[in-house]
Order: C-alpha cells, then sequence, then structure tokens
C-alpha cells in the first residue's frame, strides 16, 4: 500500500555518527500504526536484524552487535523512523533498509525478517578505518 524510503547513508570514518531515516513515501496511515525495523545486508553476508520499534514508539529492539550504540526512535506522527548509529565500526558497513511489520499495532517489535512486509530500497553505509 505506501511505500518506504531510507536516506541519511553515506561514508563516515570509525568512531563517527550518522543518522538514517525511514519515511512514508506516500502515506504514513499504514506504517504509523506499524512495527518498523532496520535490517542490514553486506556484499556476500545474508541479510541481519538492526533495530526494531513497536507501533508506539515505546518499545524496542536491538542486535548484540549494535546495542549501546545505535537508538531506533520515530516521530510522534509515527511515520517516520530514525536509526541513529554511534561508534561506528567498519564491520557495520552494508546496505541498510528499513521495514514494516505485517501486523499492525504491535506493541513489541518483531526481530525476524519474515514478520516484515513492505520494504525500502536500501541506503548505503561506509565506514572507513
Amino acid at each position: 500500500q505506501v511505500q518506504l524510503a531510507e536516506s541519511g547513508g553515506g561514508l563516515v570514518q570509525a568512531g563517527g555518527s550518522l543518522r538514517l531515516s525511514c519515511a512514508a513515501s506516500v502515506s504514513g496511515r499504514t506504517v504509523s500504526s506499524s512495527a518498523i525495523a532496520w535490517f542490514r545486508q553486506a556484499p556476500g553476508k545474508e541479510r541481519d536484524f538492526v533495530a526494531a520499534i513497536g507501533w508506539s514508539g515505546r518499545n524496542t529492539a536491538y542486535a548484540d552487535s549494535v546495542k549501546g550504540r545505535f537508538t531506533i526512535s520515530r516521530t510522534n506522527a509515527k511515520n517516520t523512523v530514525y536509526l541513529l548509529m554511534n561508534t561506528l565500526k567498519p564491520e557495520d558497513t552494508a546496505v541498510y533498509y528499513c521495514a514494516a511489520d505485517k501486523a499492525l499495532f504491535r506493541t513489541i517489535p518483531p526481530m525476524a525478517d519474515y514478520e516484515y512486509g513492505t520494504w525500502g530500497q536500501g541506503t548505503q553505509v561506509t565506514v572507513s578505518s
């Protein structure tokens, strides 16, 4: 129904920060009621879960590899989700995707990729040493 668009990717030195955005390109009516997650995929590797946020914006989940460094949040309108990435490492280099939960009104966001339906096109994040 809606399309998601990621932005904010780029090249940053190790130890630096970057903030990614995920926004509904047409309508946020469905997205605003859905949990949103960030996944990433490096060349030649599988797509991995990064972080997720429930529809209310209060409950979050993080992969162990990014806990304490990344923060996921969403606007009051809930149609835009952010991923603040601090203390970036070269191993964080990947294409980052945002995705909307297939179900609505999930307070606790799922972490499995098959739970998500609509996906964005991805934004490249490159961390240099």
